[in-house]
């Protein structure tokens, strides 16, 4: 789902960013050529240029990156200019010969792209009176949703992701074979909502998933079963389905999916909330998609009307809300806001373990582009910037900046109001992390990673490192107050402040940056975690070592006074280390997408458990080394031993990892 794998799988999976990939440079990063300022004379938009174009670039981009195959569709002017298949759908083995893509024939899951249909879907009940978007959706539900504000949350919080809630991955993805239930999904174990609705852009397959219930609930028919129905038979997509297997007719046609082109096929992915991402469709289905929502006659009836299409790709949240970050790019009721060289582009991207998608149309000039993926190929970052790399290649060859204009973002100049921008640039200043977060349970520690260092440069200009979805830095000037464009390039960020103190700084329509509290800055965390669990292991090789020592030197064994609060100590050294490997290994597993048992859990909280209260012997130990005076080196040991329990101990605490909580 939207950009898999990295914010929350580089930090979580389905659709995560991939914020924080890299270090960043540590200087001021020379300007891009992004800008594309300079309106040129754009391509001829038509089969032969296109496929030419795509020739040229798919095959090397899918051999660069160790990529098995990929499916493109490109309309315009009211018709699908071309289908093209690259690579191979299944790469062979075992003797069987490999199977080219077949763009015709060949379905590619389509990940968060799905959540296109599903908004559309909703829409159709708002035009028909049976869905009011500025409803609270309690109205709708057969359960209760877990709330920490009173301001209600509505079906237009749900498809522009500023309902609040934080990120869950538990039950994601599973494999062949996995059941879902969406609202069995839904009532287990729900997200907490950690902003008020409206005001923090924070991606969430949850609400998408809700969206998708809420149209079951009132249409009375099974999701998948309202989709088939009502969009994918009237705009005859025919090769379209979010059914987890898919029916027989299809299951034959879907791709493999792979790590990479030299990896063995993967499983066919069962997504745990079918709205939000579990859509198999062929690219001239996709095609159709897109020309539907151009507002071309596909199929017998509109999907929706021009009123509703229009509604449905205008940004759908204002200052109101939003407030300053209304200055950066917009969610519409569905798409993102991804516009380019003065052009307004709105599209979606949409990630799985192995699949990787991305969709854009033209509202205005009446053109779109679907391509998909289906390997993570040499890394999801790399995945990832492939795809950024076609889709801007595409808008400069046919969509450049219009003559006489500007690039997209550069028709406002630099502010002039030389002080505020300053003032505001030195409240940015400081670490952030991405709203796409976990603040409930142990996995807040997954904000540890992708962090963006903010800060200023030539007195007014903001540096970060690295920038949001890239592993590499970007220098931003201010065009407006409190909004900020990339010095060289299009990218506008915009940040809100509330009695001089950074709330949010939206960088893409549905991510913000959050800045982090001071006692979870990674300049602090993690040189103590670090240093706690080095003077720890060291004491754990520091025992028999003594004792092989004080055995060659035939020295008395150890005298039994504090032997109760030196064995104690020990233990406590021994489950916090414990506690400390059962965190990493569990980590690891769910970022695997692995599923964890309640049991396991709660025995690495018991093992935390038991090396926090260590802090107890372990300073009674301490003091006793010092009333007997028994040497600096035993009693620098001691102190050391204490300290790194203590710092355990705050780790745990400040993260959660003893939160009765452990629903991630």
């Amino acid at each position: 789902m939207r950009r898999l794998g990295a914010a929350l799988a580089t930090a979580v999976v389905v659709g995560a960013g991939v914020a924080g990939c890299g270090a960043g440079a540590s200087q001021e990063p020379a300007p891009t050529s992004d800008a594309t300022a300079a309106a040129v004379e754009p391509g001829v938009l038509n089969a032969s240029d296109v496929n030419a174009w795509l020739d040229e670039m798919l095959p090397a981009a899918l051999e660069a990156n160790d990529i098995a195959g990929a499916t493109v569709a490109v309309v315009n002017d009211g018709g699908t200019v071309t289908t093209r298949g690259y690579g191979h759908v299944d790469t062979g083995g075992e003797g069987a010969e490999p199977v080219p893509v077949d763009p015709e024939r060949h379905l590619f899951r389509i990940g968060s792209v799905s959540k296109l249909a599903t908004a559309t879907a909703a829409m159709q009940l708002v035009q028909e009176g049976k869905v009011d978007l500025d409803a609270d959706i309690a109205g709708y539900l057969d359960f209760a949703i877990p709330r920490n504000f009173d301001e209600p949350i509505t079906l237009r919080h749900l498809l522009t992701h500023t309902a609040g809630f934080e990120e869950r991955i538990a039950g994601l993805i599973g494999k062949e074979g996995t059941k879902t239930v969406l609202r069995d999904a839904l009532v287990t174990d729900p997200p907490e909502q950690i902003y008020r609705p409206g005001t923090v852009p924070a991606y969430s397959n949850y609400g998408n998933a809700l969206a998708g219930y809420i149209v079951e609930r009132v249409s009375g028919i099974p999701f998948e079963e309202y989709v088939d129905r009502n969009v994918f038979d009237r705009l005859g997509m025919t090769s379209s389905s979010f059914a987890q297997p898919l029916p027989a007719d299809l299951a034959g046609r879907v791709s493999n999916g792979y790590d990479n082109a030299s990896s063995p096929a993967g499983y066919f992915e069962i997504i745990g909330t079918p709205p939000a991402g579990s859509m198999s469709a062929s690219a001239p289905d996709m095609a159709r998609f897109m020309l539907a929502h151009l507002g071309e006659p596909v199929g017998d009836t509109p999907i929706l009307d021009k009123p509703t299409l229009d509604l449905m790709h205008q940004p759908a949240l204002d200052a109101t809300t939003l407030g300053t970050l209304a200055g950066a790019p917009r969610m519409t009721l569905g798409f993102f806001d991804e516009s380019r060289n003065g052009r307004r582009i709105i599209g979606h991207g949409g990630d799985t373990p192995y699949f990787h998608t991305h969709l854009q149309i033209y509202p205005e000039e009446g053109a779109g582009l679907f391509i998909s993926l289906n390997s993570t190929g040499t890394s999801s970052l790399a995945n990832h910037q492939l795809r950024q790399k076609l889709t801007k290649a595409f808008a400069d060859r046919y969509f450049p900046a219009a003559p006489g204009a500007k690039a997209n973002n550069e028709l406002a100049a630099p502010t002039t109001d030389a002080s505020g921008t300053a003032e505001r640039a030195a409240m940015a200043a400081g670490t952030y992390e991405s709203s796409r977060a976990i603040e409930s349970n142990f996995l807040t520690l997954i904000g540890l990673s992708g962090r963006t260092t903010v800060s200023v440069r030539d007195d007014s200009r903001l540096l970060l490192e690295p920038r949001p979805m890239a592993d590499t830095a970007a220098v931003y000037e201010e065009i407006e107050p409190w909004v900020w464009r990339e010095v060289g390039g299009q990218e506008t960020i915009a940040m809100r402040a509330v009695d001089g103190q950074v709330e949010a700084i939206v960088f893409d329509s549905a991510f913000a940056l959050v800045p982090v509290e001071t006692a979870r800055s990674t300049y602090l965390a993690i040189p103590v975690i670090i240093g706690s669990v080095v003077i720890l292991l060291l004491t754990v090789l520091a025992w028999p070592i003594g004792a092989i020592g004080r055995r060659l030197r035939r020295r008395a064994p150890r005298d039994r006074a504090g032997r109760t609060a030196r064995i104690l100590s020990r233990v406590a050294v021994g489950c916090a280390l414990l506690a400390v490997g059962g965190w990493v290994g569990s980590l690891v597993l769910i970022m695997g997408l692995e599923d964890l048992s309640t049991v396991s859990m709660r025995s690495v909280q018991v093992a935390q458990l038991i090396g926090l209260l260590g802090v107890i012997p372990a300073a009674v130990r301490l003091l006793d080394d010092v009333r007997r005076r028994v040497g600096w080196s035993r009693t620098a040991g001691s102190a050391l031993v204490l300290l790194a329990l203590a710092g355990t101990g705050w780790f745990a605490v400040e993260f959660m990892l003893l939160s009765p909580n452990i629903s991630y």
